[in-house]
């Protein structure tokens, strides 16, 4: 027996263990490896029998300890066929602590360092503890020598019997497929960097493993960072080298290190080299110091290789890097070991700084369809099943793309081992739809037949958890209990290695044979363990991003967890996950749920690129329908997937999701970088619709599987390669595909560097290909846009290859293409190819070859071609070098070319483009339209229409001497369409100006001529002038002569437009614009000149012959009074003068008086407006138009001294209608001298004052001013920020003036001056003062001292403080009267008491005072009140109350009221309106008001007064027999007090005016009224709006109001009345209805139509609105005139042109309109026209409404166009057309009588219009 067996004490159970294990040595061996991994099985021990060598092996295990040996005892019983009473006794007598110890006694648990096998070496003490040895050269070389041999032989031993890292102990398993590799080279001084880098590889080609290393650098550092994400084989391929080194293969390296950073980062300490490479991995037998020293010296062949980058532990606090990072870092930057190779794997992520910049980059792809094929020939080579496998694989694409994983793969081959003989074909695919489920069945595999170890498979999933928790990835004997290291020995579950942490410290590890493992056996323990709650297990289900470098400085350890999760989740996993949890299903199901309810609301939320893809992964792991359908319709159209790896089952598994949406996508890979077979996983995507790919590093292998992929994805428009350096031959192949995308819309190529003769091949694509419209291609830039052809997408499938089909041809014919080919290099030989081929290809809508090398011959071929070309729009051959001689054969070339619209050439600045009109047969419909627009926007302020053809010759270089033959060569030109030349920036000078002015009538009718910047001096300049007589076509001429700016233009309408036919037939607006033509005057503008006499005189000369009407604008910097003089000197010289105008010049204090002096001495002076001596305009009447002169001299300093010479010069002028010295300095004495000259002055109309400094004493003294001036109909003064003061007169003498007065802040000592004033201004009859500071005392002295002889005089008083004060207190002021009162107005809200007074003041009589006061029952104060009240109020005649209290003072006033009620005998109108009064307030009202017999208006609307209150009003009622208006609206009348109030009607038969709006008395109410109207002979309107009155009752009132024949004011709007009532009132309507309202009267056409015929002619009818009615296909008309109709309201009532073409026809036939609201219908452009002909002809025509229509750009310019013709409009609102904002402003700048804003901005007409 051997020592260990004496020491166990049981010799026939140690015998019976080693008689069990000599049978199976291969079975020991693979366990001596998996808990001995640094043990060599030495060749030295097969000499041995059997029997020694398994004693030596249990040796070796004993020694490890009790854990080891308790592991390796759990394997023996578990695999090998054990007998019963064997396994009893092993288990209870080696299975347990107990037994171990007791069996070993007092002795230790490992052998002493003599005792270790010679196969475990031992570990050096250090490299610098030992002396160095002198030893020579040679004796070093051999020691350096044996050393590699050792590191060789145990590298070789090492992977002698087994796949490097792979863990599994299947023969079958020893295979190995490269996986695809592809270098990279980036910059890992960015984040970006670090993570892709930019490929650099040739497109195709992989990078083998003898690849990675490159030999030929031998200087700086040199590092291999190998990217892939778990699952690649990053690990496996690091073993792989080493196994390859050791079996000779990487000759160029003397020594290979590998490194785990997993176990590395267990060192705690700072390392040196040799420490790392002798403690940590192979001691030298001696010398280390020696061994050290060839390796630094030969370090170029020595390869480091370090596993697990992204396991390297960060920064731990402020000191820095860790030990072994730190080293790393000194490693890969050369600092030690340098010249050494280093190569590390790692996920992609953040990886540490201490990388190199210049670090090589290799992706690990995976699998592609060939390898997948390779790796399972291999798996089951030389087995049945292996053409089995293959079919599962090629017929389940999801199988499929799973596999491009390799450790998927592995898995998956595994599975297939296990279920294929089992299975029928396709059954074993079925059972492995998901990543999970693959796992779940290599489970099963490996667990025994019919068994399923389910409480060590949750025991070793706990342990996974708490790894994955803890960020531990290995684990050691006392982290795991000893049967389950045996259970995942035997189950191939755990791999085990030996780690060493220093010299001496070994010891053996344990792993999951991969991470992936311990997330799975991790997610298995949260959902089937009865530990783990549902709550606790979701917060493990989230989602990680792959933006690891943004947010983390470490890659997580549970990636796949969530993954995993989902897939448990998954129905087919239940009975699984039941069994595991010993049948307790209920809970399984419950966890599933809450998985799943987790994963519906992460679907729900906005994530970003990287979560998405982990969340379709969790979708597609769970195979449920419904939350993939969630997952799909919750992405968001543009979904971005940017910087960051996707690989082939990434895209495989979204697009599985998407199949679930109904809506389109946009998916974008921009920066991502993609696999090459990654394209594979789109085919069939329908919901694809934009995909880009800029800047994914495909490669052409990748284009490849594209290009096939692309046709399968029907819905696709977009695609995108930017960024992707696709060679020339690859962007060929790309574009071969587009004819088979028939919704393609875009295809971009950018920033792929191709060669011209490339390019010209895609440009033959471009025009062979039917549905390709731009192709655009500048310097990096190519661009493809498409349009679909006519023919669905089905035919087009059908038969792609049928490129000369009828529907093709026709298709090529109807397309345009534009094609833009800037800055590519092309050459004159490169503009005949292209000319050739484009006169084959379709109709071309622009070309632009700009950028190139044509030269002159290349321009003049492409200017020649132009024609035959049909180039649609635009050739732009800018940047060509033409020369000048170039520019005369262009101009020959094009000079036949019709359809040219515009030649722009520009030497100095490159350019040459041409501009082309659009052939006749395409001039229809829309297109029409948008050319008009653009036309309009081009011509507005100073452009011109693009129907003409505009020459442009700018900064060319051209002399005098050039005209003449640039003239012959324009001549062809100018017989082909109006022409507009610009000759602008050239060299022509005076000389060239006269001889062009020679040549110009031989060119014909020019449009413009554009003469700016070519030296011409002022003679040159007023010598262009006489053109106006010699060229007729001439109606403009613009000179600014300092910035030679000169500019000859024609009509600048659009008249031409419409005579080209460029335009919709509007035949309205052509009439309109034919008599605009008709009227346009001639402009010559002249600015920046010296304007001195001489110049004047000549140019007032030259001016003499030009035909008329003439516009003179002239501008200077200063005009000095002698040159003004002149120029007013000769104005009667200019009899077709309408208009001079002198802006931005700078005039002398003394032209206001040579301005008014004017004003006598030319008669033809309309209108003078002078302002702030620099802007001067004079207006000139014709012969025909009617008299009246307005003059302006705002803010020209006037003041006192000016002021009687200045009305001496306007007193001369016969006819002055209105002056303005607004914003001068008169002040109060001029002011005042003013007021007492204007006697003398013969204004008829307004005099503006405003803003001249003035104070009260100015208001005051026009006060004491008025009975002077008789003629004074109405004055007004503001002193507050207004600072008005106006006085209007009339042409007689006014009996009645007004006077309002606001803001004075009137003093007390201003009061008593104000009221001798006003008593000596007898013909004052009416005084308005607004907010000047007086209080009620001061307003009762007012009233006190204001005394007259006799007449009425009227006060309005708004102020503050009448808000606050009650009824008493405002008619206590009332009663210190010195008249009588006859009226009383209080409306609190408004601030606002109205007294009006009679005098002289008739005296009551005391003693009816008195007897009257008995009868009061008030206090004394309040019977002293009524008394002087009823004194001064005897005569009392109106009483209005709005907005009063008469509750606040416990009902006083309304007893007051009563007792004044009752005394007055001659109050004829009461109104109590929105008012609050009591009950027994009202009481005491009808109580006075029954006293009132002679009341004849009675107003009690908006109140809100209950049922009892509206019945005593009621009563107050009877007795009333000579009431002519009363008002009930809103007092929401009920069925009883309707009827009392209808019997109270019926007595009233002097009723003129009832109004009971707003009361919902609907049809019954209706029924009591219909039955007393006819007895209301006098009754003049009725309003019963809003009331609720319905067709029936509609019909019953109509006849009744048809008996009302005096009737004239119908309001019946918003009842559902409809048509039958509006045939009933039309049968027969009062002749005398002045108003009409019936809007939102559910009327239809053919009601509104009976009304309209019925309405037609009437002679009083002035208002008629039925808006909000349905008037759609009625025509609404009147052919007779209304001569007093003043507004017509139709919003809202579907009006379109054609019922808008009539009904304008008919505003004629109104005179008297004034207002036109037509908004919110469905009006355009022909409307509008028609309004435009029409406005000139509305005299009083104020206001139009055409909000919320059609009207675009056009109709607005037309109705701009209509308000110039003089139309007293003030405002035409435009809010809410289809008008550009650029439109909308500029047209404001031309007419600002044009409001398009959304508030009513109602600007003002011109003043003096």
């Amino acid at each position: 027996m051997d020592p260990v067996g004496l020491q166990l004490g049981n010799k026939n159970l140690w015998s019976c263990l080693v008689r069990l294990l000599t049978k199976d040595p291969e079975w020991l061996n693979a366990k001596m490896k998996f808990f001995l991994p640094n043990t060599d099985l030495d060749s030295r021990n097969e000499t041995l029998d059997p029997e020694q060598r398994v004693i030596l092996q249990l040796n070796k295990l004993h020694v490890q300890g009790s854990d080891t040996w308790q592991s390796f005892i759990h394997c023996v019983c578990m695999q090998l066929e054990v007998p019963l009473d064997l396994e009893v006794l092993l288990l209870s007598t080696f299975g347990c602590d107990d037994a171990f110890t007791s069996q070993l006694g007092a002795e230790g648990k490992s052998q002493p360092e003599s005792q270790l096998h010679h196969g475990l070496k031992r570990p050096h003490q250090s490299c610098g503890s030992s002396p160095r040895r002198k030893q020579c050269k040679k004796q070093q070389l051999e020691l350096a020598k044996k050393y590699l041999q050792l590191l060789r032989t145990s590298a070789q031993q090492r992977y002698r019997s087994q796949i490097p890292g792979s863990g599994q102990p299947h023969a079958f398993h020893q295979v190995y497929v490269p996986p695809i590799l592809r270098r990279a080279t980036a910059s890992l001084d960015t984040p970006e960097g670090a993570i892709m880098g930019d490929l650099k590889v040739e497109d195709g080609a992989d990078v083998s493993i003898s690849d990675l290393f490159n030999t030929r650098v031998n200087k700086g550092p040199r590092v291999t960072v190998l990217l892939g994400k778990a699952g690649m084989g990053k690990t496996t391929l690091a073993h792989r080298l080493c196994q390859k080194w050791a079996e000779g293969h990487l000759n160029c390296f003397q020594a290979l290190f590998l490194f785990e950073f997993r176990q590395l980062n267990l060192i705690t300490r700072f390392l040196t080299p040799s420490e790392l490479l002798f403690d940590l991995y192979l001691s030298p037998e001696s010398d280390h110091d020696t061994v050290f020293q060839y390796l630094e010296k030969n370090a170029d062949q020595v390869l480091l290789i370090f596993d697990g980058l992204d396991e390297a532990l960060q920064p731990m606090g402020p000191d820095g890097p860790g030990p072994v990072l730190t080293l790393f870092s000194h490693l890969c930057n050369g600092t030690l070991l340098p010249g050494c190779r280093v190569m590390a794997t790692s996920r992609p992520g953040k990886l540490p700084a201490c990388l190199p910049a210049e670090a090589a980059m290799v992706h690990m792809l995976g699998f592609d369809g060939p390898r997948v094929e390779e790796y399972v020939n291999h798996f089951f080579s030389a087995q049945p099943s292996r053409e089995g496998a293959l079919v599962e694989l090629q017929t389940n694409g999801r199988l499929r793309s799973l596999c491009a994983v390799p450790a998927l793969c592995q898995v998956a081959c595994l599975c297939l081992h296990h279920l294929l003989p089992d299975h029928a074909p396709g059954q074993s695919v079925a059972l492995l739809p998901t990543m999970t489920q693959l796992y779940m069945q290599m489970v099963l595999a490996l667990s025994p037949p019919g068994h399923l170890p389910t409480s060590s498979l949750l025991d070793l999933g706990e342990v996974a958890l708490r790894g994955l928790e803890t960020g531990k990835v290995i684990f050691y004997a006392k982290d795991i209990a000893p049967p389950l290291i045996a259970f995942g020995a035997t189950h191939s579950l755990l791999t085990s290695f030996c780690v060493r942490t220093g010299p001496g410290h070994q010891q053996t590890g344990y792993a999951f044979t991969h991470l992936s493992l311990q997330e799975f056996l991790a997610a298995l323990h949260l959902m089937a363990s009865p530990k783990v709650n549902k709550d606790t297990l979701t917060q493990y289900v989230t989602l990680h991003s792959r933006w690891v470098q943004r947010t983390k400085a470490r890659l997580g350890l549970s990636d796949h967890l969530p993954t995993f999760l989902a897939g448990l989740a998954s129905c087919t996993c239940r009975p699984f996950l039941s069994h595991l949890a010993q049948g307790n299903e209920d809970c399984v199901g419950a966890k599933q749920a809450a998985v799943v309810q987790v994963l519906k609301k992460l679907a729900t939320r906005k994530l970003t690129g990287p979560k998405v893809v982990e969340l379709c992964h969790c979708v597609d792991e769970t195979q449920e329908p419904e939350l993939a359908s969630l997952t799909a319709q919750s992405l968001p159209y543009q979904l971005p997937f940017h910087n960051f790896p996707l690989t082939c089952t990434d895209l495989a598994t979204l697009t599985n999701i998407l199949e679930h949406r109904e809506a389109p996508i946009h998916l974008d890979f921009d920066g991502c970088p993609l696999e090459p077979h990654c394209p594979e996983a789109l085919v069939g995507c329908g919901q694809i619709e934009n995909l880009r790919l800029a800047g994914s590093k495909i490669t052409a292998r990748g284009i490849s599987h594209l290009v096939k992929a692309l046709p399968l994805c029907p819905q696709l428009k977009e695609v995108s390669f930017r960024d992707n350096q696709l060679s020339d031959q690859v962007v060929l192949n790309i574009v071969e595909v587009l004819p088979h995308l028939p919704r393609l819309r875009k295809l971009d190529l950018s920033n792929n560097s191709i060669c011209v003769s490339t390019l010209l091949c895609l440009a033959r694509v471009a025009v062979t290909c039917p549905t390709v419209r731009m192709l655009q291609a500048r310097e990096a830039d190519l661009i493809f846009l498409l349009s679909p052809p006519t023919e669905t997408t089905a035919e087009l499938q059908r038969a792609p290859d049928l490129q000369e089909s009828d529907g093709q041809r026709k298709g090529a014919q109807s397309r345009s293409l534009t094609l833009r080919l800037q800055k590519c290099q092309l050459q004159v030989h490169d503009a005949e190819a292209l000319i050739a081929l484009l006169q084959e290809g379709p109709h071309l809508e622009e070309v632009d070859l700009s950028g190139n090398q044509l030269e002159d011959e290349g321009c003049r071929l492409m200017a020649e071609a132009a024609s035959q070309l049909h180039i649609a729009r635009k050739l732009d051959l800018s940047d060509n070098g033409l020369s000048v001689a170039g520019v005369h054969c262009v101009l020959r070339a094009v000079s036949a070319c019709w359809t040219l619209a515009e030649l722009h050439i520009s030497l100095q600045h490159k350019t040459v483009i041409f501009m082309f009109a659009q052939e006749p047969e395409e001039q229809k419909g829309s297109q029409e339209r948008a050319a008009f627009l653009d036309s309009l926007m081009l011509q507005m302020p100073s452009e011109l229409p693009l129907s003409s053809r505009r020459m442009r010759l700018t900064h060319c270089g051209l002399q005098a001497k050039h005209l003449e033959q640039l003239c012959k060569a324009l001549g062809g030109s100018c017989h082909l369409g109006h022409l507009h030349l610009d000759f602008s920036g050239n060299a022509l000078g005076d000389e060239g100006a006269a001889r062009l002015a020679q040549l110009l009538p031989g060119l014909g009718a020019l449009q413009s001529l554009n003469l700016s910047e070519n030296g011409l001096s002022l003679d040159a300049v007023l010598g262009l002038v006489q053109c106006f007589s010699t060229l007729q076509w001439l109606f403009r001429l613009d000179i600014s002569f300092e910035s030679q700016h000169i500019l000859l233009r024609g009509d600048k309408t659009s008249r031409d437009m419409w005579a080209t036919g460029s335009l919709p037939d509007f035949p309205a607006a052509a009439e309109f614009l034919g008599f605009r033509q008709r009227c346009i005057p001639r402009s010559l503008c002249l600015s920046e000149c010296p304007l001195e006499p001489p110049s004047l005189t000549r140019l007032c000369a030259t001016l003499k012959d030009c035909p008329g009407p003439l516009e003179l604008q002239l501008s200077c910097e200063f005009l000095s009074d002698q040159s003004l003089e002149t120029l007013l000197d000769c104005l009667p010289q200019l009899p077709q003068l309408s208009l001079l105008q002198l802006s931005q010049t700078g005039l002398s204090p003394k032209s206001p008086f040579l301005l008014a002096n004017t004003l006598s001495l030319c008669p033809r002076v309309k209108k003078v407006d002078l302002r702030s001596l620099h802007h001067a305009t004079l207006h000139f009447r014709s012969n025909q138009e009617e008299e009246g002169v307005c003059c302006g001299f705002t803010g020209c300093s006037l003041s006192q001294e000016h002021i009687e010479s200045f009305c001496w010069l306007l007193s001369k002028c016969k006819d002055l209608s209105q002056v303005d010295l607004s914003a001068n300095l008169l002040g109060d004495s001029g002011l005042r001298c003013l007021l007492e000259c204007l006697p003398q002055v013969p204004i008829s109309g307004l005099l503006d004052l405003s803003h001249n400094s003035v104070s009260q004493e100015s208001a005051l003294y026009l006060v004491e001013t008025l009975p002077s001036c008789p003629r004074v109909r109405e004055a007004s003064v503001n002193l507050g920020s207004e600072q008005s003061f106006r006085i209007h007169f009339s042409r007689e003498d006014q009996a009645g003036k007004t006077l309002r007065l606001s803001e004075c802040s009137f003093r007390p000592e201003h009061v008593s001056r104000l009221a001798t004033g006003l008593s000596q201004s007898l013909q004052l009859t009416e005084l308005t003062l607004t907010q000047c500071c007086l209080g009620q005392k001061q307003l009762a002295i007012l009233l006190s001292l204001v005394g007259r002889p006799a007449g009425l005089f009227s006060l309005r008083v708004q102020e503050p403080w009448a808000d606050r004060a009650g009824v008493l207190s405002l008619l206590e002021v009332c009663a210190q009267a010195s008249g009588s009162v006859t009226e009383i107005s209080i409306s609190k809200t408004q601030q606002q008491l109205c007294v009006q007074l009679e005098f002289p003041r008739q005296e009551e009589n005391p003693e009816a005072v008195a007897l009257r006061l008995a009868h009061c029952d008030l206090g004394a104060h309040h019977s002293l009140l009524v008394g002087q009240l009823m004194e001064t109020c005897a005569r009392l005649q109106q009483l209005s109350l709005s907005q009063v209290n008469l509750c606040e003072d416990d009902d006083a006033s309304s007893l007051l009221l009563q007792s004044l009620l009752l005394s007055l005998s001659e109050l004829k109108t009461f109104r109590l309106t929105s008012s609050c009064v009591s009950t027994e307030g009202l009481a005491h009202l009808a109580s006075g008001l029954g006293h009132c017999h002679h009341l004849e208006e009675l107003d009690l609307s908006n109140n809100q007064f209950d049922e009892e209150g509206t019945k005593v009003l009621m009563r107050a009622l009877e007795g009333k027999w000579m009431l002519k208006r009363l008002d009930l609206s809103h007092l929401l009348l009920n069925s009883s007090t309707l009827a009392l109030l209808t019997h109270r009607l019926s007595h009233m038969t002097c009723l003129q005016s009832l109004s009971l709006s707003h009361n919902q008395i609907g049809d019954a109410g209706v029924q009591h009224l219909a039955t007393i109207l006819p007895g209301l002979p006098e009754l003049r309107k009725i309003d019963l709006s809003v009331n609720s009155i319905s067709s029936a009752g509609g019909v019953q009132l109509a006849e009744s109001l048809v008996l009302c024949r005096r009737l004239e004011e119908l309001m019946l709007g918003c009842n559902a009345l409809g048509d039958p009532t509006a045939l009933g009132l039309a049968q027969e309507l009062p002749q005398h209805l002045r108003v009409l309202h019936l809007p939102f009267s559910h009327l239809g056409p053919g009601g509104a139509l009976s009304l309209a015929q019925a309405l037609d002619g009437s002679p009083h009818l002035e208002e008629i609105s039925l808006a909000e009615n349905n008037l759609a296909g009625g025509v609404l008309r009147f052919c007779k005139e209304l001569p007093l109709l003043r507004q017509i309201d139709l919003v809202s009532c579907k009006i379109d042109n054609q019922t808008a073409k009539l009904l304008t026809s008919s505003f004629t036939s109104c005179p008297a309109l004034e207002v036109i609201l037509l908004s919110w219908n469905l009006l355009g452009d022909e409307a509008a026209a028609e309004l435009a002909q029409v406005l000139p002809q509305m005299g009083r025509l104020k206001r139009v409404d055409l909000e919320k229509n059609q009207i675009t750009a056009l109709g607005a310019w037309l109705l701009a166009e209509g308000l110039a013709q003089g139309s007293s409009i003030q405002v035409i609102r435009l809010w809410n057309n289809p008008i550009p904002c650029d439109m909308v402003q500029h047209l404001k700048s031309q007419e600002p009588r044009l409001d398009f804003a959304f508030f009513d901005n109602q600007p003002q007409a011109p003043w003096g219009t």
